[in-house]
């Protein structure tokens, strides 16, 4: 029985949406891809500049750990693939 692939970020199942996040960004160097929700992507991308990423994010353990991170992958634990809402970037 195969599994549906999961999200990089949040390990939930994939919807029939899926982005394509560089953990250690482009403009870095970076050149391999992961799967990810798209709220998830702008999750990530609401916290964190591409300058911050390279130096401290390159890894989903480094990103779960981060306080605003961690809130936000607590509340999207129970919500079905597919689920999309407005992410804001940090104040």
């Amino acid at each position: 029985m195969n599994q549906a692939p999961a999200c990089w970020l949040c390990g939930r199942a994939l919807g029939h949406r899926v982005e394509w996040h560089h953990p250690m960004p482009k403009s870095k160097g970076g050149r391999d891809r992961v799967p990810v929700h798209p709220i998830c992507h702008r999750a990530i991308h609401a916290h964190f500049g591409n300058a911050e990423l390279a130096r401290a994010y390159g890894d989903a353990d480094a990103l779960r750990a981060h306080p605003g991170l961690a809130r936000f992958l607590a509340w999207i634990a129970t919500k079905p693939p597919d689920f999309h809402a407005p992410t804001y970037k940090k104040r």
